[in-house]
């Protein structure tokens, strides 16, 4: 008995998947008819092309549909679609020519753009962001001396005329779509996805409204210094523009204290600080550079030279160095015979500089190389007829075998 109602189970299984299938069969089926009318009709009309984009056509949205649907199945929703009388209320908009647009989807419409940025309503849900980040509740945190109440750094985020700014940078403006997406996902009370990866329980936002002034990214070398007019319009006395990025500001020091000490690989010992220092000096950055010209004996026998209108027969044998400070403040710039030696533009530094010349190393950036022999020439060393160098601090540790190449 227990076997043939479990038979009996199975057929009527069977029986229910043949049924769905010659269902789905009956749909093709009619569609297929659907498609032939057409064709016979296209076939009938002068204008075949236009009956096979439309079919073309069709075939792009139902696929379209399908997939839409698909997705949709995969979160369990389901597509309702609008009522009939809607629909009708549209076809006759849409025969008088009064379809809104707000009814047909646009690209870049799922973004919010900056004209419906609701910036009070970004800073009544980062209040509530940060009650439940836990803003102002301190929280146990492990040392390795036992255990201490610590509450949680808030996270900086400043607003701007024309973008924000979120930790220390950079500047984003509104235009971007990563930023409308983290404005979108405030606004609809959500903590910004990108940051779920990194503060997966949520992190206090602190909010500074600086939307009365405007932030200018900083200008490339060589672009126009000045402000752009429109004909018919001032600048409005009451809008402030800045370049520079809330936050802390970390001197050159503090960046290489935080760089780890002398490292062992193969042997060898790798200065990872002195190499990032001599990179920063000779980076040419933001650090502001003095010009000395050091009085040389060479110099002086040049300028008589050229007054005597006899250089052309003297500078080639004359180089031109600019050498950098430690501090990359100073840049001096001597000119010597290629015969004199690095001992020779020790002396000349040292007479400009003061204090000991063997207080710190001759270097070059490209390629890495201390000029330490005092007795080879400069024509010996590569430096001729031009060459740019670097000041270093001398380390009584350092060792010989290091990444720099003794020249």
């Amino acid at each position: 008995m227990t076997s043939m109602m479990q038979k009996i189970t199975l057929l009527e299984q069977k029986i229910e998947k043949q049924a769905q299938e010659i269902q789905l069969k009956e749909r093709r089926i009619a569609e297929l008819e659907e498609k032939m009318k057409t064709l016979q009709k296209g076939e009938d009309a002068p204008n075949s092309s236009r009956a096979e984009e439309l079919e073309i056509r069709c075939f792009q949205l139902q696929t379209q549909v399908w997939e839409m649907e698909r997705f949709l199945n995969d979160y369990g929703l389901i597509w309702v679609g609008e009522r009939h009388e809607q629909l009708e209320d549209l076809e006759s908009l849409k025969d008088k020519e009064e379809l809104p647009a707000r009814s047909l989807w646009k690209p870049g419409e799922a973004v919010v753009s900056k004209h419906q940025i609701d910036f009070d309503l970004i800073l009544e849900n980062v209040k509530d962001l940060n009650v439940l980040a836990g803003e102002g509740i301190s929280q146990i945190e492990h040392t390795p001396g036992g255990a201490r109440l610590r509450q949680p750094e808030p996270l900086p985020l400043t607003l701007y005329q024309n973008g924000i700014v979120m930790f220390n940078g950079p500047f984003r403006p509104y235009e971007d779509p990563s930023t409308q997406q983290c404005l979108q996902d405030i606004m609809d009370g959500y903590f910004p996805s990108e940051l779920q990866m990194h503060y997966p329980d949520g992190i206090p936002l602190q909010v500074t409204d600086r939307r009365d002034v405007v932030f200018q990214e900083r200008r490339l070398p060589g672009s126009f210094p000045g402000h752009g007019q429109v004909v018919g319009h001032s600048k409005s006395s009451e809008v402030q523009e800045t370049t520079e990025i809330p936050g802390p500001k970390v001197s050159s020091e503090q960046f290489l204290s935080k760089l780890s000490k002398p490292l062992k690989h193969g042997g060898e010992a790798i200065g990872v600080r002195a190499s990032a220092r001599a990179a920063q000096q000779g980076s040419g950055g933001v650090r502001s550079s003095k010009e000395i010209l050091v009085e040389t004996p060479r110099l002086s026998a040049l300028e008589r030279v050229k007054a005597a209108e006899e250089a052309e027969r003297f500078a080639p044998d004359i180089c031109t160095l600019r050498i950098k400070s430690e501090s990359g403040e100073q840049t001096y710039t001597v000119k010597m015979l290629f015969t004199e030696t690095i001992g020779d533009l020790r002396q000349h530094l040292a007479h400009a500089r003061g204090g000991d010349s063997n207080s710190y190393e001759i270097i070059s950036t490209f390629p890495q190389r201390v000029y330490a022999d005092n007795s080879r020439s400069l024509q010996e060393c590569g430096l001729i007829p031009n060459a740019s160098l670097l000041l270093r601090r001398r380390d009584p540790s350092q060792q010989e075998g290091e990444e720099l190449q003794t020249a």
